[in-house]
């Protein structure tokens, strides 16, 4: 398995622009969904702040999730910022398993939109664990830093 880079959004569908009105004639294409990663180790976990990595600008976040691997040794809660912004308020990780973060309201506008410049994911931990690993997943559509999905005129 190899990894392929690009820049700015990945359209894809069969119609590019609308000519007409009916199925086939108008515009289907719609950008991909791609995903962050990061594993935090119960080492990275008791080090309580850090960074996940960055999402591209325009960018809008479809989920946030927290896969417990390995439980914690002890009460472990984690809480992600993107942008500045929290995206919940912290989750209690109590088993192994997958935690869908619920996004709170005032993420929103972020959520929507992180912004014009690329946009940080942190992380904040309480518990110190000798054992336990959490992935973190967020997802999101890449868009252009102004959030627009299409070409500009000179790409197309």
């Amino acid at each position: 398995m190899g990894f392929a880079t690009h820049l700015g959004p990945w359209l894809l569908g069969t119609v590019k622009d609308t000519t007409g009105t009916t199925a086939g004639t108008v515009q289907n294409t719609g950008c991909t969904i791609v995903a962050q990663t990061g594993n935090l180790t119960a080492a990275q976990v008791a080090g309580l702040t850090g960074s996940l990595g960055f999402i591209p600008a325009g960018a809008c976040i479809t989920s946030v999730q927290f896969l417990t691997t390995t439980l914690f040794a002890s009460a472990t809660t984690l809480k992600l910022t993107i942008a500045g912004v929290d995206v919940a308020p912290a989750s209690t990780i109590t088993a192994a398993g997958t935690i869908a973060v619920a996004p709170a309201a005032t993420f929103t506008p972020v959520q929507a939109n992180v912004g014009a410049t690329d946009a940080e994911i942190r992380f904040t931990a309480t518990g110190v664990s000798v054992t336990g690993a959490v992935t973190v997943i967020t997802a999101y559509v890449v868009r252009d830093s102004s959030g627009a999905m299409a070409p500009s005129a000179t790409q197309r």
